[in-house]
């Protein structure tokens, strides 16, 4: 059976669909699976050893769709589930699933504060596609595979860091899922080991301007290295302090210890670290903020203006979580 999931975005998306590729590709006899993703993301994906092939979706779509059609799927799963991955879906002609994606219980929740969503974490709502092939959750967690030629040679780090260090994942998507840089800073002065700052490249002034507060204790690796090799930073920390994000999806496949810090979104959604050993991470946010959550996604500003979700994370607490532990 040849089998084609979507996932289209993003990063920390399509890391929280690796446990069903593993599972299909593990429990289902004479399996070929593809994935379609946005070119963007396609180095997530591309040493996943249960993906035979990586179709990529450029500006294009029409070739796209051809380029499918050709590849003869047997079954389609819709792990994006929106207009552009049923639009495709429907092209191609073939049986199809998909997942409860509970919009309408999101929009209650943002707009209303009323919280009707089921306790049950996306990975676990991803299975509910598959239950008609019998596959189930194998509950082994997510998958990262980084290329060898991506792996960090770690001798090139400052040597204050090529030992043990705390990363620090700076950045993430939206304004409104970022703590403010005078609060990152302060923190890292609380726990006074060496850090590494990552982000991408859009991080790098923060980074500079938090490297320079806090002197040889943190490196500002931001902008520095690709995905892959960000995500080998990360497989080599001691502990990973970050916001919802991409990264912090990485951080629990490799099972990391991890501070997850939410501003403007909640853990409700359903995208906490998923890990093997769900002790191994601590949720840092404001609990009983009437404006959370604003928005499932996030914004560029706040939208009430003060900012309270990420002002008044607790700085202790996430400092107390690194210095107790070993």
């Amino acid at each position: 059976m040849k089998i084609l999931i979507i996932r289209l975005s993003s990063i920390g998306d399509i890391v929280l669909t690796t446990p069903i590729v593993r599972c299909i590709h593990e429990q289902l006899k004479n399996i070929e699976i593809h994935y379609l993703t946005k070119s963007s993301f396609a180095s997530v994906l591309i040493s996943n050893p249960h993906i035979k092939k990586v179709h990529t979706l450029e500006d294009n779509a029409s070739t796209l769709v051809k380029e499918l059609q050709e590849e003869k799927f047997d079954l389609v799963i819709d792990l994006h589930k929106n207009f552009r991955s049923y639009n495709i879906r429907s092209k191609l002609g073939v049986r199809g699933f998909s997942f409860p994606k509970l919009n309408f219980k999101k929009w209650l929740l943002v707009n209303f504060k009323i919280n009707k969503l089921p306790q049950i974490h996306i990975v676990d709502r991803y299975f509910k596609a598959v239950e008609k092939l019998e596959v189930v959750n194998d509950y082994e967690g997510l998958d990262y595979f980084i290329p060898k030629n991506e792996e960090v040679d770690l001798r090139t780090l400052p040597l204050t860091h090529q030992k043990k260090y705390i990363a620090f994942v700076i950045g993430a998507t939206y304004y409104t899922k970022r703590l403010p840089v005078e609060k990152i800073i302060s923190i890292c002065k609380k726990i006074q080991q060496p850090i590494i700052l990552l982000g991408g490249k859009e991080d790098i002034n923060n980074g500079i301007a938090i490297a320079q507060a806090l002197g040889i204790n943190v490196y500002n690796a931001c902008g520095k290295y690709s995905l892959n090799q960000s995500a080998f930073l990360i497989k080599q920390a001691h502990k990973v302090i970050t916001h919802d994000t991409g990264l912090m999806h990485i951080a629990a496949a490799f099972n990391k210890d991890i501070i997850s810090i939410w501003g403007n979104t909640l853990p409700d959604f359903g995208m906490t670290p998923y890990l093997r050993d769900d002790k191994k991470f601590f949720i840092a946010q404001v609990d009983h903020l009437s404006c959370r959550p604003c928005s499932k996604l996030g914004f560029q500003k706040c939208p009430k203006k003060h900012f309270k979700c990420m002002q008044l994370i607790d700085e202790n607490t996430i400092t107390k979580m690194i210095l107790d532990s070993k």
